[in-house]
């Protein structure tokens, strides 16, 4: 009879291998745009994911995991006393409802700002979208003068595509007029992106 193989210490902090601890890269800043993020449950255990780090570097944030959520539980997450907006490019798809325009007036204030990310491949943030018609009636906002991304270890569909955790950080940049405060976790990121390659270099650009 074969003795069980021991399992490898836990972080009790990121919930990973303590040999794929990622707490060092956790650089918690303060926000003024309320931030929803929705993840797909197939990211929840990728060693890849990014979000998990993004939600603990944003102590405001929270984090649901999910594909198609009850819309009352989604209505109730969103914060009913600001201005939501979905961060998504303006494609168009069959069976969608037109998202109504954006109200630039309405985001000049971050404080009455919400954010909501949705976090997966670009086909699970479509089938996402397309389970939720709550956040197809959401404003989307679209990023500007955008970087090129740093997120080497996965492979980019189209050109100027982000991770969510890189994506999130420039659009709170861009609606907090204030770049320089989402600088420290820019380098967080490349951290934990150089940490992932350096684990799996056979899979960086994967």
């Amino acid at each position: 009879m074969q003795s069980p193989t021991p399992r490898r210490p836990v972080c009790a902090a990121c919930q990973r291998a303590q040999s794929a601890c990622i707490c060092a890269w956790v650089t918690p800043v303060d926000h003024s745009v309320d931030v929803l993020i929705l993840q797909h449950p197939l990211e929840v255990h990728h060693a890849k994911n990014s979000a998990g780090l993004l939600h603990r570097c944003l102590p405001g944030s929270r984090l649901l995991v999910g594909e198609s959520f009850d819309a009352s539980t989604l209505r109730a997450a969103l914060p009913a006393d600001r201005y939501v907006v979905l961060l998504y490019p303006a494609t168009a798809s069959v069976g969608h409802r037109v998202a109504p325009p954006l109200e630039p007036q309405r985001l000049r204030d971050p404080l009455q700002v919400g954010l909501v990310v949705l976090d997966g491949t670009w086909r699970k943030s479509r089938k996402m979208l397309h389970c939720n018609p709550l956040l197809q009636s959401l404003p989307r906002l679209a990023l500007t003068d955008v970087a090129a991304s740093s997120y080497v270890i996965r492979r980019a569909h189209q050109p100027g595509q982000l991770s969510t955790f890189e994506a999130t950080c420039a659009a709170l940049a861009q609606l907090e007029g204030d770049a320089q405060k989402y600088l420290p976790l820019q380098q967080a990121f490349q951290g934990f992106v150089m940490q992932q390659a350096a684990r799996n270099p056979a899979h960086a650009n994967a």
